[in-house]
């Protein structure tokens, strides 16, 4: 046991690094989000290399498959395998808007690295006295639960409605990049002490740890599952709902206008209002649950050019503040829901301007404003 330890202290410290990060593999740093969200393929390209090289999960996953494979026909067959399975999910999921929890998807990521190292280690016909399931079928399965994970978090990111498949198939290929990168830093690590006479200990400790950060992973991610441990990015649905009304019930006061916005399926919208320079308005919006992306911005009037000031950009189910007009024209919001149904958003405001969607003549507050027409074409391009 000594020299296992010995053999693998490297190993040790890669593993302790993977577990403090607690499954947060998938995630998306603010620069990537805005870097997708301002578009270009070669970007998503980009993201979705350094997202997989990010991805411990995986890696781990891909570093148990190629452990024992010796012959370059064999390694190209079982990662062929994983690579089409996470494919298929990763591009069908997202195209149809197919949305799982991601701690859910990435505890079962977690059990697959617990899987492919049990298997390693021959731990069906040792402790279970079962032939063990085969292996290709098994990686394929694995690889379909994997993509699931990818397109969950990829869809957490305005994609382009016109250019939704283009988008998707760059982010898939720049997974694949990242994979293929990651696989020959393996492979060379692996060749080489493969050669060492204590290879076998270390090929046993390497599948141990990888069981034990597999099976703490699983845990990390129910817990977060279960407590909900970052609220502002997994949103349960019905609390928001609730929170919604009861924030109605006390803040209703006090408001000039109540506007209220519905947004379909894969769909988009804009509202304006125009302010004179130097105007001040308040806001707070919130959506009946789902997390959109919106773009908070302004337009100089008479402008010919498409000009426009952003304000602030995010993903989120609310936003509040004030704003004091730079310029004379419309300043307001541009929604964008990739969701898989229809959100509804209540928009409050309160200040010195005027409703655009009323033409400047005086309506009830209170009513539901249709999609507009004429999205900025600088902002509906994403």
């Amino acid at each position: 046991m000594l020299s296992i330890f010995k053999e693998s202290r490297w190993l040790i410290v890669i593993l302790t690094i993977l577990v403090a990060n607690q499954a947060l593999g998938h995630g998306m740093s603010e620069a990537e989000k805005q870097a997708i969200i301002e578009g270009g393929n070669l970007r998503y390209i980009l993201i979705g290399s350094t997202h997989m090289l990010s991805g411990y999960d995986h890696l781990a996953f891909v570093f148990g498959i190629i452990f024992f494979l010796t012959r370059f026909k064999d390694i190209v067959k079982y990662i062929t395998a994983f690579t089409v399975g996470h494919s298929i999910t990763l591009i069908y999921a997202t195209f149809n808007a197919i949305q799982v929890n991601y701690f859910l998807i990435d505890a079962v990521i977690a059990l697959s690295v617990c899987y492919i190292a049990f298997t390693n280690l021959d731990g069906f016909k040792k402790y279970l006295n079962i032939k063990a399931p085969n292996m290709m079928a098994m990686i394929f399965g694995l690889g379909l639960i994997h993509g699931l994970g990818l397109s969950t978090r990829l869809q957490q990111l305005p994609l382009s409605e016109d250019n939704l498949l283009m988008n998707i198939i760059s982010f898939n290929i720049g997974i694949e990049i990242g994979q293929i990168s990651a696989l020959a830093v393996m492979l060379v690590l692996i060749a080489a002490f493969r050669k060492s006479h204590a290879f076998k200990s270390f090929a046993k400790a390497s599948n141990v740890f990888l069981i034990i950060a597999g099976g703490y992973l699983f845990l990390m991610q129910m817990h977060g599952y279960e407590h909900v441990a970052n609220a502002e990015e997994f949103t349960n649905v019905e609390t928001t709902r609730q929170v919604v009304q009861k924030d109605e019930t006390i803040s209703n006061a006090g408001w000039k206008d109540t506007i209220t916005i519905t947004i379909p399926v894969r769909g988009d919208t804009e509202y304006k209002l125009y302010l004179a320079k130097g105007a001040t308005f308040e806001y707070t919006w919130q959506t009946d649950g789902e997390n959109l992306f919106y773009d908070f911005h302004g337009e100089p009037v008479g402008d010919t050019t498409g000009f426009f000031k952003s304000f602030e950009k995010d993903t989120n189910n609310q936003a509040s503040g004030s704003q004091t007009a730079p310029f004379e024209g419309a300043h307001g919001w541009y929604w964008k829901n990739n969701t898989r149904s229809p959100v509804t958003i209540t928009l409050k405001v309160r200040g010195d301007y005027q409703r655009k969607d009323l033409n400047n003549v005086k309506q009830n507050s209170t009513q539901e404003q249709k999609p507009s027409l004429s999205i900025h074409d600088s902002i509906d391009s994403l």
